[in-house]
């Protein structure tokens, strides 16, 4: 999906039919790809990266960089497109990164980023789509 849709599920089945297994893992249920697995870990070029859920763009390429986690990293991110919480999930405190248009679960952010923000997004492949710049 490469353009922003209104037009999302109402119901738990809606969002099955709409995603494929692993996008509805990570995206619904806030899943995690194993480390080094996904598509755009090691992935360059000048586009964008958009949710696989809802279309909505959420990252600049440009803002991409290699931390080496095992997860696709960027240093930035539009305020108005993401939201965040805490997660205390599997014992640890660490602040969950969701869209802010359709609520899917993207990854997570941390302070440990390079500047200018000092942020490392570290968000799941399957969690997005990437389209090249015209």
């Amino acid at each position: 999906m490469s353009q922003e849709s209104t037009d999302l599920p109402e119901t738990d089945e809606g969002w099955r039919e709409r995603l494929t297994d692993e996008e509805y893992e990570i995206l619904r249920e806030a899943g995690t790809e194993a480390p080094f697995s996904g598509e755009y870990v090691d992935h360059d070029g000048d586009g964008t990266f958009a949710c696989a859920g809802c279309g909505t763009t959420l990252f600049d390429a440009k803002t991409k960089y290699d931390s080496g986690c095992g997860w696709p990293s960027f240093y930035d991110a539009p305020d108005d497109r993401i939201e965040t919480r805490l997660d205390t999930s599997h014992g640890m405190h660490r602040t969950e990164v969701l869209c802010a248009t359709c609520g899917g679960h993207l990854g997570h952010v941390f302070e440990d980023g390079p500047e200018p923000t000092g942020e490392r997004f570290c968000i799941n492949s399957a969690a997005l789509d990437y389209e090249d710049v015209d």
